[in-house]
């Protein structure tokens, strides 16, 4: 092949937005990726198309009026519509169609990339039924099962564990599907369970996603940038309809498909090249959510309280119970999220030997959140958080 040829491909390449390799000196070359302003333009062009139709799917599913009625486990007192996640799903899926179909710049191999979009669709179903029919805890939680095994099933899961060189790769064998599936499951039902005010998931999940496609964009991960833009692009048709003051819930739908899909795009991060620990990075970013998950569940257990049942005790909904303004308690999340995305990049950034001592700075404003909301707690006189 002569040197013209190959030009030609490496600059076709670049308009696409694929990675390409230029030769830096004798046996070397930068594997990062080289995408033209055009090319990026374009991708924000095709993701404002989406939010677009996310938008405008919202406005049906408002128009739909399937409600959400008021109960003593809610923090809202009149129905409201629910159900626009819809919208998040739809620009997702569609977006994810011709990106399978049309940007061979983002193609996983082909088991891979069917499965995530048959996992999508899978996750999508099931908590939309679950808006509509208010399924058990059981029911809910073996549709997850189903919908994560469909993506572990396609051989999505961590293969092993990249840490710093003292520590080596730690192999996880016949564990990795199902602490893969624990993950995705986990992760699905942490988001599902902090949508409990307005714009506080969407607002998080959006943050999440943003930071993720960039930081995958830095890496080559062509499809992990590609997916986590169109997550992205379905959240902001979703957001302007659902805060400060919500005309309408994402519902299930909407809050276990984004925590679904951040989750099975932490699988994908792990697989980033020249990035240890990279495994951490979508922990990271949820590391809000998953606190206030854990600590509420842990809390309860030991309570004796049945972990399953409904209820409002979560650090996020006794702060609202204590007085503090729904947008404020939303506001504190997104910051969490912002605060993950630059410990992520800081991550990344620092010399491996580092990594391992960089994700415990995601606890700092956890623990000051926790004495914050204890106090105000403490200052309503609310003592039984069940």
């Amino acid at each position: 092949m002569g040197r013209d040829t190959v030009e030609a491909g490496t600059r076709r390449a670049i308009a696409a937005g694929r990675t390409t390799s230029l030769p830096q000196g004798e046996g070397k070359s930068d594997s990062r990726p080289a995408m033209t302003l055009d090319a990026f333009l374009r991708h924000l062009v095709f993701a404002a198309g989406l939010a677009l139709l996310s938008a405008a799917t919202v406005r049906l599913m408002i128009a739909a009026r399937l409600m959400d009625r008021p109960g003593p486990r809610k923090a809202h007192a009149t129905p409201i519509p629910k159900g626009g996640g819809v919208g998040i799903v739809v620009a997702f899926l569609v977006g994810i169609a011709v990106l399978y179909r049309f940007a061979e710049f983002a193609r996983l191999a082909n088991p891979y990339f069917l499965g995530v979009i048959e996992a999508s669709v899978a996750i999508a179903v099931v908590s939309f039924l679950d808006d509509i029919y208010d399924w058990n805890f059981s029911v809910k939680l073996a549709a997850q099962l189903l919908a994560a095994a469909v993506a572990v099933g396609s051989g999505l899961y961590v293969h092993g564990y990249h840490a710093p060189p003292f520590l080596g790769t730690l192999a996880t064998g016949w564990m990795a599907p199902p602490a893969t599936l624990f993950w995705i499951v986990y992760a699905t039902n942490a988001m599902n369970f902090i949508d409990g005010l307005d714009g506080l998931a969407g607002g998080v999940a959006f943050i999440a996603a943003g930071f993720l496609a960039g930081i995958a964009a830095t890496h080559a991960s062509w499809f992990a940038y590609a997916a986590s833009l169109l997550l992205a692009a379905g959240i902001a048709g979703f957001l302007p309809f659902n805060f400060p003051r919500a005309r309408i819930f994402m519902g299930d739908v909407g809050s276990q498909f984004c925590g679904f899909i951040l989750a099975v795009l932490a699988v994908v991060a792990s697989r980033f090249q020249g990035v240890q620990m990279s495994f951490l990075l979508v922990p990271m970013l949820l590391f809000g959510v998953l606190f206030d998950v854990t600590f509420t569940l842990i809390r309860r257990s030991l309570a004796g309280q049945r972990v399953t049942a409904p209820h409002r005790a979560h650090l996020y909904q006794i702060a609202q119970r204590a007085g503090m303004p729904t947008p404020a308690v939303a506001l504190i999340h997104w910051g969490f999220a912002l605060y993950g995305g630059l410990c992520c990049l800081l991550f990344v950034a620092v010399p491996s030997h580092w990594k391992v001592y960089l994700p415990a700075l995601t606890l700092l404003p956890q623990f000051a959140w926790l004495a914050f909301v204890v106090r105000l707690a403490r200052a309503a006189r609310i003592e039984r958080w069940g």
